[in-house]
């Protein structure tokens, strides 16, 4: 049996943020076969092209980090209708230098769970339009814009009873995708 590391990504700084919960309870609906690794994006620099040649520790440990996955999951908040800039910060540092993206190829799924009816509906546009010039595979159905009220979590935090299904049948979709699109 093949095992996949999928590297998370959380576009959120927010302590208790509704997205970092997603993403841990998510990752409890896998099979032992995938293992989920959460990647820092809150210490990165503000990306400027100078720097190119010669990237922060951060910046390394980060596209180091996304070398060793099979497969990424973005996790995003929706802010003024769009991506947070710290997800574009991290977005912009691990495509760098042009021709030297550690996101090409790499199987994504993208995922947002925001207070609002709409969930992160733009946020995801947006990022789905990055991912593909990034040249990301990325799942397109089932899409999955949460809207964050009561029952979404458990007590223990876990994915609750009225959204497990949807959650469950969404993941075993984003497994079935990393399978199929891995290098």
């Amino acid at each position: 049996m093949s095992q996949f590391t999928i590297a998370v990504i959380v576009g959120s700084l927010r302590k208790d943020s509704h997205n970092r919960k997603l993403a841990t309870a998510l990752a409890k609906l896998a099979p032992p076969e995938f293992s989920f690794k959460h990647l820092e994006i809150g210490d990165l620099p503000l990306y400027n092209q100078d720097d190119d040649a010669n990237p922060a520790e951060p910046v390394k440990r980060l596209k180091a980090e996304l070398g060793a996955a099979q497969g990424v999951l973005f996790f995003t908040p929706e802010y003024n209708r769009s991506i947070p800039g710290v997800l574009k910060n991290a977005l912009d540092h691990a495509s760098r230098p042009y021709g030297q993206s550690a996101w090409a190829g790499k199987p994504a799924g993208v995922m947002g769970v925001s207070v609002g009816a709409v969930g992160t509906a733009c946020a995801q546009q947006h990022l789905r339009t990055i991912l593909a010039y990034l040249d990301m595979p990325t799942l397109g159905q089932p899409e999955a814009y949460i809207q964050a009220k009561d029952g979404l979590f458990d007590a223990a935090g876990d994915i609750g009873e009225g959204s497990k299904a949807f959650m469950a049948d969404w993941m075993n979709r984003y497994m079935e995708w990393v399978k199929r699109h891995a290098a």
